[in-house]
């Protein structure tokens, strides 16, 4: 990016009944059952820098991408599957990697704070989620459904590291991208006056 760049204006807001649509009946999908058609290759950089464009104290950019596809899904769900065997909830950990193997696509959010900085390590990991969010946004303004999700591999040292996830750094979401054969049924939603204080 050119200093010429940064220089330009960005457009100002402007209402979008669309978007507050689209927000009002936004909705994580069931990862297992995201299939085909994915995002191509165009759509899956558009939906990285989209993604990118979140919150950031200090300009850190304290996030990366892997993005896995068909190929490298199976070799970690059969990998993940031998380490399943370990756990304590064999039967439940193996289930879930279907989650990891379905969808088209999956986009793996990796938290990479710096340490010993200003702008504290929560703030860091909190753009890593803000990252996250927006990149279900962006799948969705492109007519994909998406699953934010982490599951055991998620936490799991071993699981870790067959992810190329280094010391220092953790996994903040597997933002899995496809097509539902039918809509997700609505969830719960909190009671808003049990969630909201108003100070004059």
């Amino acid at each position: 990016m050119t200093h010429d760049d940064l220089a330009t204006a960005l457009p100002l807001p402007v209402r979008s009944d669309e978007l507050l649509a689209r927000l009002a009946t936004r909705r994580s999908a069931s990862a297992q059952l995201l299939a085909a058609p994915g995002p191509s290759e165009a759509e899956i950089d558009q939906i990285l820098h989209l993604g990118a464009r979140t919150p950031d104290h200090g300009k850190l950019f304290p996030w990366r991408f892997v993005v896995l596809g068909p190929q490298s899904r199976a070799e970690l769900a059969e990998a993940l599957a031998a380490l399943a065997e370990s756990q304590e909830r064999v039967a439940k950990d193996l289930a879930v990697l279907a989650k990891l193997a379905n969808p088209p696509l999956t986009i793996l959010v990796v938290s990479t704070p710096i340490p010993d900085h200003k702008v504290p390590v929560w703030e860091q990991q909190l753009s890593a989620g803000a990252v996250c969010m927006n990149l279900e946004h962006a799948a969705n303004a492109l007519g994909y459904s998406a699953s934010w999700i982490t599951d055991w591999y998620a936490y799991d040292p071993a699981a870790v590291a067959l992810f190329g996830v280094e010391d220092g750094e953790t996994i903040a979401g597997f933002i899995h991208v496809g097509t539902l054969a039918e809509p997700s049924l609505e969830r719960p939603r909190p009671v808003m006056a049990h969630k909201v204080t108003r100070r004059p």
